[in-house]
C-alpha cells in the first residue's frame, strides 16, 4: 500500500512504535537489516542510514565501504511476532551510494528496471510464487537436527500431518503483514510443507517471498522447530522448489487466456523467450551445489521443455481459466535471490515478445519415465553448479542485463562453492555444513 512519509510518521506516533528495521537483501538473497530507533525515521527518509557495505559479501571494499539505506514507504509492515508494547516496524530499502547513485548490487532496483522495461512495451507482469520448505525437530539446545517434524506425505491430514497448526499460524501472520496466502498443504516429503501466494506485481512478489521466508523461520523457532529452505535437505525425499507462476496483462487483459484453441502469440513468445534463456540464467535460479540434486526427480524438471498440466516439464500451462491463466516455471528453488531471478525472467520473456520467438511443440510425455529415444534432441538443464557457471559466464544476455559487479561477485562466490564441493572428501557433509544451517 502507498503511504506518504507524513502518514507513516503519524502511524509511528499513534501505535507505540519504538524500533524500525531497515531491511535489504545481499547479492545472494539473504535478508539483512539494521534496527534504528523510531525517532531516527525522519532522517532515514531524508538522508538515508549508512552502513558498512564492506562487511556484506559481494557489496563494497574497505576503501569505499559506505552505502545508505532509504526506506521504501510502500513496504511498511509491523512485525507481529515482536512485542505489542514498543512495537517494531519494518521497511525494505533502496540502497544508494553517498552521492545518491543507485547501488548496482541492489536487487530491488534491478527488478524495478525490468518491470519498467516491460511496462514501456505495454505489459504488466503478475507473479504468484509457490514455496516449499521442510520443518525439522530441534535438540535441547534449540539446534536443528536432521529429524523431520513428521512422516506425512502429500496432502495428508492430522494427526499424520503435524504441520497443520504452524501452517495456520504462518498464513495468519502473512495476512497480518499484508501478504495474501492462497493455500497451504503438506508436501510429498516428511516434514515438507508448501504455501502458495496470490498474484501481485513482480516487486511486491519478491518482497513478499523474502518476508515469508523470514516469518517461517521465526515462527518455526517459536514452535521449537527449524525451517529449512535448502533445495535438497533429504537425499531420498522430495526437494523444495520455488515454482514461479507468471501472467501478463496488456490493456487490462490477461494475454495467457486462451483465444479459441490456442494461446495468444505474445504469450507463446514470452514462454519461448524464457525457454531460450533458461540455461544461461540457471546459475541464478539454482545457485547452490545442492540445487542440482533436486532437479530431475520428484516432479522437479530435468529438460528444457513445456507442456500443458504436465508436472515433469520445466514450464507447464496449468488447467486454469480467466485471470488464473498463466505459465508455471518449475526449476527455481528457494535459495535464489527472487529479485534477480524475477528480473531475468521478465527480460527473457520480453526478449521473446520483441523478437517474436516461436514456441516449439509441447513435450507431452513423462520425462522421468520416457526412454532416451523419445528425449533425443531435447536440451537438458545444467546438471551441476559448474555447468551453470560456465553458461552464465558465456551469456551475452546475462552481461546485457546484470551489472558487471553483480556478475563478477556471483561467479566468484559460486566458483568457490563448486570447487569446495568437488574437492570435499564428503560432499554430503560439505553441503550440510554450508547450507542446512543457513538456507
Amino acid at each position: 500500500m502507498d503511504y506518504t512519509v507524513q502518514e507513516i510518521l503519524q502511524f509511528v506516533e499513534e501505535n507505540d512504535v519504538k524500533f524500525v528495521r531497515l531491511a535489504f537483501c545481499d547479492m545472494f538473497g539473504s535478508l539483512k537489516n539494521i534496527a534504528i530507533m523510531a525517532g531516527e525515521l525522519p532522517r532515514a527518509f531524508a538522508d538515508g542510514i549508512s552502513f558498512d557495505a564492506s562487511a556484506v559479501e559481494g557489496f563494497m571494499n574497505v576503501e569505499e565501504s559506505d552505502l545508505f539505506l532509504f526506506p521504501d514507504p510502500s513496504t511498511m509492515a509491523i512485525l507481529p511476532w515482536r512485542p505489542q508494547q514498543g512495537r517494531v516496524l519494518r521497511f525494505y530499502c533502496d540502497i544508494r551510494h553517498p552521492d545518491g547513485r543507485t547501488f548496482d548490487g541492489d536487487g530491488r532496483a534491478l527488478l524495478r528496471r525490468a518491470v519498467a522495461d516491460l511496462e514501456q512495451a505495454g505489459y504488466r507482469c503478475q507473479i504468484g510464487a509457490e514455496c516449499e520448505f521442510y520443518l525439522f525437530e530441534t535438540d535441547e539446545h534449540q539446534n536443528p537436527t536432521g529429524t523431520p517434524h513428521d512422516r506425512a506425505g502429500y496432502f495428508d491430514t492430522a494427526p499424520m500431518d503435524r504441520g497443520e497448526n504452524i501452517r495456520r499460524e504462518i498464513c495468519l501472520t502473512m495476512e497480518e503483514m499484508g501478504l495474501r496466502p492462497e493455500s497451504s498443504h503438506h508436501e510429498q516429503g516428511p516434514g515438507q510443507n508448501e504455501v502458495d501466494f496470490a498474484y501481485t506485481g513482480a516487486l511486491t512478489a519478491a518482497d513478499n517471498l523474502v518476508t515469508f521466508k523470514s516469518l517461517v523461520r521465526v515462527l518455526a523457532a517459536q514452535n521449537g522447530l527449524y525451517a529449512s529452505f535448502m533445495p535438497k535437505p533429504l537425499k531420498k525425499h522430495s526437494g523444495s522448489g520455488l515454482h514461479v507462476n507468471m501472467s501478463l496483462q496488456k490493456d487490462g487483459q490477461n494475454i495467457f487466456v486462451p483465444a479459441g484453441q490456442g494461446h495468444s502469440p505474445q504469450a507463446e513468445s514470452f514462454i519461448a523467450g524464457i525457454l531460450d534463456r533458461i540455461a544461461e540464467i540457471t546459475l541464478f535460479c539454482n545457485p547452490l551445489t545442492n540445487s542440482y540434486r533436486r532437479l530431475g526427480a520428484f516432479e522437479a524438471p530435468k529438460y528444457i521443455s513445456w507442456s500443458h498440466q504436465n508436472r515433469s516439464q520445466l514450464i507447464r500451462i496449468p488447467a486454469a481459466q480467466g485471470e488464473k491463466a498463466r505459465m508455471e516455471l518449475r526449476s527455481p528453488d528457494p535459495s535464489c535471490n527472487p529479485y534477480v531471478v524475477f528480473a531475468l525472467l521478465i527480460w527473457a520473456g520480453l526478449e521473446g515478445i520483441v523478437q517474436q520467438k516461436p514456441l516449439g511443440a509441447p513435450l507431452d510425455l513423462n520425462t522421468y519415465s520416457a526412454d532416451k529415444a523419445a528425449l533425443s534432441g531435447v536440451q537438458p538443464l545444467p546438471d551441476s553448479l559448474g555447468r551453470a557457471l560456465q553458461l552464465a559466464q558465456q551469456s551475452d544476455f546475462v552481461r546485457e542485463h546484470l551489472p558487471a559487479r553483480m556478475i563478477r561477485q556471483m561467479v566468484d562466490a559460486k566458483r568457490r562453492s563448486w570447487e569446495g564441493c568437488t574437492s570435499a572428501e564428503d560432499r554430503d557433509r560439505y553441503e550440510r555444513d554450508r547450507y542446512f544451517y543457513y538456507i
